[in-house]
């Protein structure tokens, strides 16, 4: 072969050789950034994953997902959202309090909440039939079940006259759901004095002052109260203060009853929110859904050790009964 034909084929090579290196080179997978307020959240996700699945998610094939936890410190979720930002993922998934730290790092990337206590009322979206901008969810509609969680309290303590309601009052949908009880509350006849705690150390003298004082404790849950529901069990064990709430892993940890959403079901629909914005879907026009189960969660070993009677009845109605 003559020199200016060797060239020649080196030299058509040189030009082919990086489209074949391009080619190979693997596409980016869709990435979804999942921001979790608190490893005790994780019990949400298996469900989650399991729907992608179902719906051809395939994580590492199909599919990329970025897994991060703030562990109940509200300064992370700011920090950790940046971080999903920078590394270009497709959307966030995440709830209650971080969504609106996601929402003031980015109002392009789609966020889906697969939790949160008041969405329109926080702020979080313009409407439920059309929430605008780039977020979307599910609500758990914790102040609209307040009524319902202090009627199944009057069951347990049929003398209810005094009751202290507490909740991190950083965080606005709490703050609703604080007045929201208070107000109910009273209409039924029913003193009930809000008690704020804003970080760690507070729940401790909170609960303390509240010993003699008041007949049971509703608490409303945000990152601060699931990561701490231990000592806050604790404390109101001590102080003698049945607790109601909203979340059943909350019951697990020592309180009495909790009613409310499913919230492993709502992640399970979070995922077909999701799936919805990876074939093109805008968050703006996904309706925020409202939960369709509902829990209502006993601990009869808390009940023996503040010497309640549980009625049969509500026995009989109750999901799940710790014993």
């Amino acid at each position: 072969m003559r020199r200016r034909d060797v060239l020649s084929l080196l030299g058509g090579a040189a030009v082919s050789w990086p489209r074949v290196v391009r080619a190979q080179q693997p596409a980016k997978l869709p990435t979804i950034g999942y921001l979790g307020a608190s490893t005790a959240s994780a019990q949400w996700l298996p469900e989650f994953l399991r729907r992608l699945r179902e719906l051809g998610w395939m994580e590492g094939r199909t599919i990329a997902i970025e897994y991060r936890w703030a562990e109940g410190r509200e300064d992370r979720f700011s920090e950790i959202a940046g971080e999903f930002i920078r590394r270009g993922v497709d959307v966030i998934v995440t709830s209650g309090g971080a969504v609106r730290a996601a929402m003031q790092m980015t109002s392009v990337i789609p966020i889906v909440f697969g939790v949160a206590n008041d969405p329109v009322g926080s702020g979080f979206v313009r409407s439920l039939a059309r929430p605008g901008g780039n977020v979307t969810g599910l609500s758990n509609q914790a102040p609209d079940l307040a009524g319902k969680r202090l009627e199944i309290l009057r069951e347990i303590l049929p003398r209810l006259h005094r009751l202290a309601v507490m909740g991190n009052s950083n965080n606005a949908s709490i703050v609703l759901e604080l007045d929201e009880v208070q107000a109910l509350a009273r209409s039924l006849g029913v003193d009930a004095a809000i008690v704020a705690i804003r970080r760690v150390e507070d729940i401790a003298p909170a609960v303390e002052a509240l010993k003699d004082r008041a007949h049971a404790l509703y608490v409303a849950s945000d990152p601060l109260v699931v990561g701490n529901r231990m000592r806050i069990n604790t404390f109101a064990l001590v102080a003698r203060l049945p607790t109601i709430t909203i979340q059943r892993d909350q019951v697990e940890a020592g309180g009495l009853v909790s009613y409310g959403p499913n919230a492993t079901d709502m992640f399970r629909r979070a995922a077909e929110i999701v799936d919805k914005i990876l074939h093109g879907a805008k968050a703006a026009d996904i309706p925020v859904e409202q939960p369709t189960k509902f829990d209502l969660v006993l601990n009869l070993i808390t009940a023996r050790a503040l010497g309640l009677t549980v009625p049969p009845s509500l026995l009989a109605r109750a999901d799940e009964v710790i014993e």
